[in-house]
């Protein structure tokens, strides 16, 4: 009995470290980091940093441009002249300022579940609190002098509108016989097409160095959570790379090798990539500075182009700037031979399972119209698949339940002598023809089919901003009620971690209701902390998109209904006895 006592006061005294250090420690320090991050990311406005031939892992910076004063991002647009941006995914402005693609937000992607709420910011311009843009231009040989294009430089244009009808043609002259052209096409998703030429007037033959950069000033906010990856990306030489924002903070910068390829950042639902022509030899980047806390992933042509005199010569490279929708990626993946575009997506090691998921989940999607929905009929579907994997980890359970009383009689007989305990039981299990370990390799060969349907629905678009039913608005947020308020019957708005509403409590219950169904564990300590695990998981989900949870707390009921069906087979009870 005081052992009991004991783990129960464990229990609770867990419960209240874990609440009161995230309500008085990780909640403030949470808010303090973040208001420093807003102040350092407002006052810096520094540009990007140009790869250069000949440099390692640092290059100069491009000069200029740095704004002192901290403005909104509405201000920092109106410093600069611009051309608007304006296709059916997209909405913006190009900077004539350094040619620079600063502001990009996303027509068909809104801040909240309200249709009119502001359309999702991607891109940045520098000054603004949180700067994050994309660049192109061309970097000098080493013992060359020539005047080039940068982030200061003004453009000139006659185009009022980038459109995927209308290009946007830019133009500069550097006044010692080199001019630059760039023309700036868009289609009608996510993907920039830029074209930049050199037209040579001087009299003697130019080699020049194309190059691509992504700017990111500031660490993001991320979801970090294990199974996916946010922050610097990349495919090169036909692998994935990926590097954490904290690794690249506190290690040295990344420089790879590579022919074609791409790079870029990554948010959980959004990607900006640099994409080089795929056969050109290029040095890439992952890189921090510490000034301004500004991450860049750029790359660098290794061969270079030869201007001859009296000809205009240039390259064309590519920009991805949207959201990660899994159709768009594919075909640009085809159309344009993007090595493994589609890896944007955190498919993870189960990736021959979680793309095929992903397409069956679109595929009921609509068919039936409801996300939420559609998710309970894949789930059918595939215990329908794996059903004689099912059946088999069943049986072996229903043995064990069945054998629950002699084992019980067992342990009373010979509980103080564990040697001769054990061989009653493997003589037990002997003449029932039970082996405790035979379900347990169908259920294993179950989990990834499960977790690829699990992280199908955390990393890709299709749950964000869908609605299910009732007060379920959004399948990609967590429950927005609680038990703390009785539901919203009374007028309070609990701490973040009391927010532990309906479908959390569902999963509770059937995770709890399914345990009651399994062999219990011979240990009665380990008994009492496995009924502790339905209360621990729920308050660990409640936290989870309602999507998620919705998937967990069905497929548990399925699990206990075939479970029940194969037990009443077996002329098992729940209680373990014969029926």
């Amino acid at each position: 009995m005081s052992d009991q006592k004991n783990l129960i006061i464990a229990i609770v005294l867990c419960f209240l470290i874990i609440f009161g250090f995230q309500y008085f420690v990780e909640g403030p320090q949470v808010d303090a980091e973040q208001q420093n991050q807003a102040a350092t990311n407002a006052v810096d406005g520094t540009t990007g940093q140009a790869p250069t031939i000949g440099a390692d892992t640092s290059s100069p910076s491009i000069p200029g441009s740095a704004i002192p004063n901290a403005v909104t991002r509405e201000e920092s647009l109106q410093k600069t002249e611009r051309v608007k941006i304006n296709t059916p995914s997209l909405h913006g402005s190009v900077s004539l300022l350094g040619a620079r693609l600063d502001d990009l937000t996303l027509v068909e992607y809104h801040e909240t579940v309200d249709p009119t709420s502001p359309e999702i910011k991607l891109l940045s311009p520098a000054g603004s609190p949180n700067p994050y843009y994309a660049e192109f231009g061309w970097s000098p040989s080493t013992d060359s002098t020539v005047a080039l294009p940068n982030a200061n430089t003004l453009w000139s244009t006659t185009t009022n509108e980038l459109s995927p009808e209308a290009p946007l043609k830019l133009t500069w002259d550097n006044g010692a016989g080199l001019i630059f052209h760039r023309t700036i096409s868009v289609d009608k998703d996510y993907l920039f097409t830029v074209e930049q030429m050199v037209e040579n007037k001087t009299s003697s033959d130019v080699t020049l160095y194309p190059y691509g950069l992504i700017s990111r000033h500031g660490t993001p906010e991320t979801t970090n959570f294990y199974i996916l990856h946010e922050g610097p990306i990349g495919v090169l030489n036909e692998t994935l790379e990926e590097v954490d924002y904290d690794d690249l903070s506190d290690g040295a910068d990344e420089s790879y090798n590579s022919t074609g390829g791409w790079i870029g950042i990554t948010d959980k639902f959004w990607l900006t990539a640099l994409i080089p022509d795929q056969k050109t030899k290029i040095k890439a980047r992952f890189t921090h500075t510490s000034q301004g806390d500004r991450f860049q992933t750029d790359f660098l042509d290794q061969q270079g182009i030869n201007i001859p005199v009296g000809s205009t010569v240039g390259v064309t490279n590519h920009l991805f700037a949207g959201a990660k929708v899994v159709s768009v990626l594919d075909t640009y993946e085809e159309e344009y031979g993007i090595a493994k575009f589609d890896l944007a997506i955190d498919w993870g090691w189960f990736y021959f399972l979680t793309k095929p998921i992903y397409f069956a989940l679109e595929f009921f999607n609509g068919l039936i119209g409801n996300l939420g929905l559609a998710i309970m009929a894949l789930t059918v579907v595939i215990k329908i698949i794996l059903l004689p994997l099912a059946h088999k980890s069943y049986v072996s359970m229903s043995k064990m339940k069945k054998l629950q009383p002699e084992m019980v009689k067992l342990r009373e007989q010979f509980g103080d002598d564990k040697q001769k305990l054990n061989q009653e039981m493997m003589a037990l299990y002997k003449k029932e023809k039970a082996n405790p370990a035979a379900g347990c390799l169908p259920i294993a060969m179950q989990i990834p089919i499960f977790f690829a349907l699990y992280k199908v629905l955390f990393v890709t678009l299709l749950m964000r901003h869908q609605p299910f039913y009732g007060w379920i608005k959004d399948l990609a947020a967590p429950d927005p009620t609680t038990m703390f308020n009785l539901f919203g019957l009374i007028p309070w708005d609990p701490p973040q971690f009391l927010m532990i509403g309906v479908l959390p409590l569902l999963m509770g219950v059937s995770m709890f209701l399914q345990q009651k169904l399994n062999p219990q564990p011979a240990d009665p300590i380990q008994a009492k902390i496995f009924l502790f695990m339905p209360i621990f998981f729920t308050y660990l989900l409640a936290s989870f998109p309602a999507g998620l949870v919705i998937y967990w707390t069905w497929n548990n009921i399925l699990s206990m209904a075939q479970q029940w069906l194969i037990m009443r087979r077996m002329g098992v009870s729940v209680s373990g006895n014969k029926t």
